[in-house]
């Protein structure tokens, strides 16, 4: 018999979507929260604690998608390459920081140009860093506190960045002011960043050099203590070379129930939506339109919340995808829509990490499928596209054909229903068109008037 979901696994799995949006290797998190929870070991933290620090480890970068877009335009650069390099710089440092912004701003360009843009995006203002980091920790506190989370998990994220010395982001804590959740993942996500990228031993001299400084001398302390663990940091090697190995974790966390999963899935929508100033709200939009068609078409229950679901979750893929593209207002060039043409692959590889959702990640990463086979990233032909394949596609094109665009305003209903009904027998199913098309008849009539 099949254990139960809970919220670790179910979380362990959505992580790797906020991994690849702040430009980490995948499975960064879940190893964060595996050096986070030796430290609350070493710590003797109640199990309470422990529970709340495995949880704020998963979601601490629930927020990252809310500031895509501002670094995309302060830095005119990739901002997954951005975000995965400023991790490995001492940002706090004034001269360092400086070096970075100009190394990374406008690619290709003199640094005039960058000098020049700098100020045009940021005003002359040098607090561009607080400004982008509390987008992201007050996002990612809320959607901690949208799921159902404590206040310990929600200001663990909220105050991620603080250092020690009060010169971290956004609000200048220091010392014991800074939650100790908080401290520990400050401490446990930038060592995992360094162990990943340069070995353990740099990551230990990288907490020596910041010590009273970015971490609490204490919890320096207690990191130092399991150094020459061996086993410890092998099995991280072990989850560094393979992201989708489970570690073996005590199972914290309870059972979830049938709502807590759809506020995960709730939660998940709001973060891939934020990644892109043309998205907002895309993932509801398409889940409510999946929901109408199933509805009319007679689904129960059952089946209408396992669309809904399908709705929510269908572009987390997008999240590894640069905003210098989800952004651009002109046409694609070849490698760049290859990168959009994969974000359905990194749907479905994300959500059938998550046992119950093996049948819901291969609908979800079909929704750019064709009915003549010209779809991706599989190709499948209409007869290996089910209904809830089609119904999915049919509300993903409607929304993308009904809301603003990078490159067009919003299309009125009368025109988005031609341009389905051209597509009908081809590309979509013709008969799910104009169930849809009846469904919203008195809006596109009410627009044409």
């Amino acid at each position: 018999m099949q254990t139960p979901l809970t919220f670790a696994e179910i979380l362990s799995a959505l992580s790797h979507a906020l991994d690849i949006t702040e430009g980490q290797p995948r499975g960064h998190a879940v190893r964060t929260a595996y050096i986070a929870l030796r430290i609350g070991k070493e710590l003797q933290l109640p199990d309470t604690d422990m529970r709340d620090l495995y949880k704020a480890s998963l979601l601490k970068d629930a927020g990252c998608s809310s500031n895509a877009v501002r670094v995309y335009k302060v830095f005119a650069a990739d901002d997954l390459l951005t975000k995965r390099s400023v991790k490995l710089v001492n940002w706090s440092n004034p001269l360092e920081s400086l070096r970075f912004a100009l190394e990374h701003m406008m690619p290709g360009a003199n640094i005039f140009q960058k000098i020049a843009h700098a100020l045009k995006e940021t005003r002359g203002s040098v607090g561009v860093m607080d400004e982008v980091t509390q987008a992201r920790c007050t996002r990612g506190a809320m959607i901690a506190r949208y799921i159902g989370f404590t206040e310990q998990v929600a200001k663990a994220i909220e105050y991620l960045d603080e250092h020690w010395d009060g010169k971290g982001s956004p609000y200048k804590l220091k010392g014991e002011q800074i939650p100790l959740h908080a401290r520990i993942l400050c401490l446990c996500q930038t060592m995992e960043v360094f162990a990943a990228a340069f070995g353990v031993e740099s990551a230990y001299e990288m907490l020596q050099q910041r010590r009273g400084k970015w971490f609490d001398p204490e919890l320096v302390r207690v990191a130092e203590s399991f150094r020459n663990d061996r086993a410890f940091w092998a099995l991280h090697a072990e989850m560094l070379h393979n992201p989708d190995m489970a570690p073996p974790m005590p199972d914290l966390t309870r059972q979830v129930l049938p709502s807590d999963i759809d506020r995960v899935c709730e939660a998940f929508a709001m973060i891939v939506d934020a990644k892109s100033s043309f998205t907002a709200e895309h993932s509801r939009r398409v889940a409510h339109y999946a929901v109408q068609l199933a509805e009319a078409l007679g689904w129960d229950a059952e089946r209408v919340n396992f669309i809904y679901r399908a709705g929510l979750l269908h572009d987390i893929g997008k999240l590894g995808v640069s905003n210098a593209i989800l952004e651009k207002p002109g046409k694609l060039t070849d490698d760049e829509f290859a990168a959009v043409r994969a974000h359905p692959r990194y749907t479905f590889e994300i959500l059938r990490r998550i046992r119950s959702f093996a049948w819901l990640a291969e609908v979800a990463g079909a929704h750019h499928e064709r009915l003549d086979g010209r779809g991706y990233w599989q190709g499948r032909t209409a007869e290996q596209l089910t209904l809830e394949m089609r119904i999915l596609a049919v509300a993903d094109v409607f929304d993308a054909l009904s809301a603003e665009r990078p490159y067009r305003p919003a299309l009125p209903l009368n025109q988005v229903f031609e341009i389905m009904e051209r597509d009908s027998g081809t590309a979509l199913d013709g008969e799910l068109v104009q169930i849809l098309k009846s469904l919203h008849a008195g809006v596109a009539h009410a627009q044409a008037a």
